[in-house]
């Protein structure tokens, strides 16, 4: 069984509601037949639903089993818009604003999984990165002790002398793009965490930067390696190395050479890029010359999981997408 097979899997196994906030999208709709009837999740569709089965009928798509919900003439509306309220009072936020945000599909999904409704959204298919993050944001916020939001890719290769039999995971590719240390640090326990729910794996943590264990002298250095000692002041039980060079984290041979001691060097699954640039610019090198299978991103470092797709995405990056936000709470 493949890596994305297992994540399926293990959504089945916890059957999880997820909202699915474009729901009058092709892709969406076709992927909401998929997932149902493979068992992967229950699914809500947000949007008129005439509107809703229209789109169904034209692309084939049996959406029986999803549940269809109108934020506008939903019985969770008022509801909803008196709890935006209260949370955006300070903004000195009136109701007819709330009202008015409140029947936007993002924000009506992002409440529906603040208060239970649905373990997590997905979206992204027609929305931008901040027209998904912001309700969200504003809403669900981020964990308790993390302030930042993060975007991880699993690696899939065909070197499995690398990770866990070729499977590692890659962050932060996506979302912020120069991390301060203390942001760096959160990046890396929030990595650690999707490692394990997503594949089961122990994560090994590595900080990487162009030195490793004090070889090059600079203040991009100086980041990591304050990252990783607040990492391991915060979080005593991750194992975490840095500031290691990419050699020196995943080649066994190399990591004894270069950190002797260390028992993470040479045997790092999950890889912390020190920026935006390296992340984005190491997972598309891995993906494209390397023959990599990326698969992501995972938004990480939110209270509940909300997971944001690329416009250009697939029905299969839809539903494989869905399956890890099933997945994402497991840890």
């Amino acid at each position: 069984m493949n890596v994305v097979e297992q994540i399926k899997e293990k959504a089945r196994q916890n059957k999880r509601t997820i909202v699915l906030a474009e729901g009058t999208e092709e892709r969406t709709v076709k992927a909401a037949d998929i997932i149902t009837h493979e068992g992967i999740a229950k699914i809500v569709l947000l949007g008129e639903e005439s509107a809703v089965k229209e789109v169904a009928a034209k692309v084939q798509a049996d959406i029986a089993l999803a549940t269809i919900i109108n934020p506008a003439k939903s019985e969770l509306l008022d509801g909803f818009i008196a709890e935006f309220m209260e949370i955006r009072k300070k903004k000195g936020i009136s109701r007819e604003e709330a009202a008015s945000l409140m029947v936007n599909p993002l924000y009506f999904g992002s409440m529906m999984v603040y208060k239970g409704a649905a373990d997590g959204m997905v979206a992204g298919a027609q929305n931008t990165t901040g027209d998904v993050l912001r309700p969200a944001l504003q809403i669900i916020k981020t964990a308790p002790g993390i302030s930042v939001v993060s975007g991880a890719f699993l690696m899939i290769t065909p070197k499995k002398e690398y990770g866990m039999d070729g499977v590692l995971l890659f962050a932060d590719c996506a979302v912020t793009p120069n991390p301060t240390a203390e942001q760096l640090a959160e990046i890396a326990y929030a990595s650690s965490k999707t490692a394990k729910a997503l594949l089961g794996m122990e994560p090994k943590v590595g900080m990487l930067s162009f030195s490793t264990k004090g070889s090059a002298s600079h203040e991009l250095v100086d980041k990591v390696v304050k990252a990783t000692q607040l990492a391991q002041e915060r979080y005593p039980g991750l194992e975490i190395e840095g500031e290691l060079q990419l050699d020196a984290a995943i080649v066994p041979k190399v990591g004894k050479s270069k950190a002797p001691g260390s028992k993470v060097a040479g045997m790092v699954n999950v890889l912390v890029f020190p920026d935006l640039q390296a992340g984005n610019i190491g997972y598309k090198l891995v993906q494209r010359l390397g023959d990599a299978e990326a698969i992501g991103p995972v938004l990480q470092g939110m209270a509940k999981p909300v997971n944001d797709l690329s416009r250009g995405c697939s029905i299969e990056d839809i539903v494989n997408t869905c399956a890890m936000t099933c997945c994402q709470d497991l840890a």
